[in-house]
């Protein structure tokens, strides 16, 4: 497991006014409806998204800037920003966008980069960014230079980074944190990609809408654990293994079930079953990944699925770091009780406030 991620902290995000969580291995949040849960999902993403040259279409898809900031009362002459901080063992990012200076043109519900810095775990500034203008420090120099990349106002510097070769040490960070993976919904209705055959490649990490599915386990099968995934569907479904049909490069995936003659095709599957597949594909990635987010992972699965989803869980904590938002009282006390780390959210005079629970 590399890059750990040793504090996360957001401010002005919503109902996130300042909210900072120390993750462990395994992160468990938990907290009533309402509470901020899904702000600190898309909170987490917003730092993907930086990485990853996606930032403002992310926050265009929510509302736009003037949607996703504080929704309480600012102080007097306050400044209006978006703040977002990580740090690991090895590293610490941290961003700030606002609202773009008029005139604003069309592009008003973009978000416009403040300030940016990247600093190595000593402390010392890897790239600094303000307003239009970056430096960063190539490798051997003694100094920094000014960027000379012409910068997208309203993408992090850290996405657009030309010759990673001569800063090695920035490159190394925007790529951890592009590999950050997100599970929140996977579509299960007549229509849905899961549910038909897929034109398949190999399949290493899932896609985060889970449409490549099937392939996705059969890659497992070919490089990854079958054992592991044989077990994780035998334990939830006692007596059931996983079929996959594959003709002319279309993957369709069924399912053999204890006490019946025929295999289901996905198209019968319960929502519970399909959804409960798709995260055993997550979680058993041949490539895994830096850090791991389920947002609500036990939407739509059934009690006592919540014993083999832990052990799955666990299991994937040993390579990458999970957080786990769930509103599952089962799992989250399954997952603590191995020795997650776990917080709580709740709103106080209107903003979320984060409490470690024992």
């Amino acid at each position: 497991m590399s890059a750990l991620i040793r504090r996360f902290r957001i401010r002005n995000y919503r109902s996130l006014r300042d909210v900072e969580i120390a993750p462990g291995a395994l992160t468990v949040v938990t907290g009533a409806n309402g509470a901020g849960k899904s702000n600190l999902y898309r909170a987490l993403t917003l730092a993907a998204a930086a990485a990853r040259g996606t930032m403002a279409a992310t926050i265009v898809e929510e509302g736009g800037m003037p949607s996703v900031l504080w929704a309480g009362a600012w102080k007097r002459d306050e400044r209006r920003r978006l703040e977002v901080e990580v740090e690991t063992d090895d590293w610490s990012f941290s961003l700030a966008c606002g609202l773009p200076p008029p005139p604003q043109g069309a592009f008003e519900l973009d978000p416009h980069v403040k300030m940016e810095r990247l600093c190595d775990a000593g402390g010392h500034l890897l790239l600094e960014r303000k307003g239009p203008t970056a430096w960063m420090t190539a490798r051997g120099a003694r100094s920094r230079t000014t960027y000379p990349a012409e910068l997208e106002p309203q993408e992090a510097a850290l996405s657009q980074l030309r010759e990673p070769h001569l800063y090695p040490d920035v490159a190394v960070a925007q790529a951890v944190l592009a590999r950050w993976r997100f599970y929140h919904h996977f579509r299960t209705d007549g229509g849905s990609p899961l549910r038909l055959p897929q034109v398949g490649t190999r399949t290493p990490v899932l896609a985060a809408d889970g449409r490549d599915l099937a392939a996705a386990l059969q890659t497992i099968r070919e490089i990854g654990d079958p054992a592991a995934l044989a077990q994780a569907i035998d334990q939830a479904f006692p007596g059931a293994r996983l079929a996959l049909d594959i003709q002319d490069g279309q993957f369709a995936l069924f399912l053999h079930q204890a006490g019946f003659k025929r295999a289901f095709s996905a198209r019968e599957l319960s929502d519970g079953t399909l959804r409960y597949l798709c995260l055993v594909a997550a979680l058993l990635s041949p490539r895994p990944s830096p850090l791991l987010i389920l947002n609500e992972p036990d939407q739509s699965l059934h009690p006592d699925l919540m014993a083999p989803l832990a052990g799955l869980v666990l299991a994937a904590s040993r390579f990458s770091q999970v957080w786990v938002i769930t509103h599952s009282a089962d799992l989250a006390r399954r997952l603590t009780r191995a020795g997650a780390t776990s917080f709580d959210l709740r709103i106080e005079a209107g903003a979320t406030i984060a409490e470690e629970t024992a």
